[in-house]
């Protein structure tokens, strides 16, 4: 059978590779809703030949494009749900700025472009298998109760998308997987298992403006008392429990000659754990309450939650699966965690979660090139494709034949 499902995936990789190339062709930035919306279209006439019936849904933000479900019925079947995105970081200025484009580098095993590991080549990893499982395990494929979801704005982790994913999977599903690129270390696949959740929140200080010449002692220096409270914050940072406090942006004061009446921060804060990243909040809103009295009143806000997808035992028995199929093709396969947000994070309660599951490359959100190569843009390595197709569709015939 592995000899069977290399020589299908081999077959088509020519042709997963020029839909990826006419996907990168396509300016995508989230706030490009016209170019997200005819990638979209692409991406529905990529997978039409494979059955799949196309529903572009507007997104909840006027701003951005419509995202993409693509379903292909079958009653009864377990819902396997395989998630990509629509959207990239670069908008077409940057990309017209910096020469970012698609770039095959053949000598290398690479392929420079925007979206070419995060998310598009992905996407045409996702094709690519599925074009091999109908070729070689046709049973499995018709089994399944296919849904690809692709959201417009992952990479502002708009909110609506995982509902309308959810509306779509009432029952649950039994794998939820999402195509985030997975790197090759040391020739280990990895696998992602959890994502730390963030919270974003503003403390404003709010002082007594006052002439800082003739009326100094009247003013409460807003700056000054908000300085003890970002030290604090700062503090909040525990490596030990993987908890995380980066104070990401300050601003206060008017002119050298008023007393600051206004300072504010923003921070965000993460954690693997959601009690871990309550109890920091909650910290945080006691460090605002217990300033001293005199000094400038502080108000904490909210601005964003991102749940935590926790590293949980609904996970580690689908990743189980991965790492059989990995041992089975001599794929060995390492479970890792990572602190950066995925769609993972929004979808992981709708059934057993497993992200990194796209092609290697490196370098994602940078489309920079130094001349002396001390860095290099966006790329996907195009060796990665066929091993990690042959990972997951093996993972996957192991999953529905225990169900």
């Amino acid at each position: 059978m592995s000899d069977a499902l290399r020589q299908s995936l081999e077959t088509h990789f020519d042709q997963a590779i020029d839909w990826l190339h006419r996907m990168v062709d396509i300016n995508s930035f989230t706030s490009n809703p016209a170019g997200v919306n005819a990638l979209g279209k692409l991406t529905a006439e990529c997978f039409h030949d494979l059955g799949f019936i196309a529903e572009q849904v507007p997104s909840d933000h006027p701003d951005f494009g419509h995202h993409l479900f693509l379903t292909r019925p079958q009653p009864g079947g377990p819902r396997i749900v395989l998630v990509t995105h629509l959207d990239t970081v670069f908008p077409a200025e940057e990309e017209r700025r910096n020469d970012f484009h698609w770039q095959p580098a053949p000598d290398e095993g690479r392929i420079y472009g925007p979206g070419t590991v995060d998310i598009k080549g992905g996407t045409a990893l996702i094709w690519l298998m599925l074009k091999a499982m109908r070729d070689v395990m046709p049973d499995v494929f018709h089994r399944i109760d296919w849904l690809i979801a692709a959201n417009a704005s992952e990479e502002v982790m708009a909110t609506d998308f995982a509902r309308f994913t959810a509306d779509r999977c009432p029952a649950g599903a039994a794998a939820v997987l999402v195509f985030e690129g997975g790197p090759v270390v040391n020739g280990e696949y990895h696998l992602v298992t959890a994502r730390k959740g963030r919270a974003e929140y503003r403390l404003t200080a709010h002082g007594k403006g006052a002439h800082a010449g003739s009326a100094h002692d009247q003013g409460v220096n807003a700056i000054v008392d908000l300085v003890p409270i970002i030290q604090a914050a700062a503090g909040l940072t525990d490596h030990a429990r993987e908890v995380t406090v980066n104070i990401g942006h300050i601003s206060g004061g008017t002119v050298l000659n008023r007393v600051p009446h206004h300072a504010a921060m923003e921070l965000e804060m993460r954690a693997y754990d959601p009690a871990l990243l309550q109890q920091a909040g909650a910290a945080l809103h006691a460090l605002a309450r217990d300033a001293s009295p005199g000094c400038s009143a502080i108000e904490v806000e909210r601005l964003g939650l991102s749940p935590s997808w926790p590293d949980d035992e609904r996970t580690r028995g689908l990743a189980r699966y991965w790492q059989e199929a990995g041992a089975e093709m001599s794929l060995p396969t390492k479970l890792v965690k990572r602190g950066g947000l995925s769609d993972a994070n929004y979808l992981c309660g709708i059934g057993p979660t497993l992200d990194g599951l796209g092609p290697a490359g490196a370098n994602a959100h940078c489309s920079e090139r130094a001349a002396d190569g001390s860095k290099v843009p966006e790329y996907v390595d195009t060796t990665s494709f066929v091993p990690k197709a042959m990972l997951n569709i093996t993972a996957i015939r192991r999953l529905v034949e225990a169900l």
